[in-house]
């Protein structure tokens, strides 16, 4: 009698473990859905932001200004740096399609 107890209290212990690992990993893979999600919303705006600034660096400037040069210069860096950023997500996104 008291092993059929035993039993049945140690079952109920496991089958309360499972279901609380069930919700733990059903709540991570709804928080990476949304990262995923909000990843490619950030690498959509990139995207565009580094159409525009790449469309206004083909403008030619006709003012010779130290300062508008420097300006040119940072929003060259800036696109530059938006690329390498772009890439680094995406590349991990590519990782990750490897992997599974």
């Amino acid at each position: 009698m008291t092993s059929s107890i035993f039993i049945i209290s140690i079952s109920t212990i496991v089958l309360g473990l499972l279901g609380y690992s069930i919700y733990l990993n059903i709540k991570l893979g709804m928080t990476i859905l949304d990262a995923e999600d909000s990843i490619e919303e950030c690498l959509d705006i990139i995207d565009e932001r580094y159409n525009s600034i790449s469309k206004i660096l083909e403008i030619p400037i006709f003012f010779d200004s130290v300062e508008v040069r420097r300006v040119i210069g940072d929003i060259e860096a800036t696109r530059n740096a938006l690329l390498a950023v772009a890439n680094k997500i995406s590349k991990l996104d590519r990782n990750k399609g490897e992997k599974v």
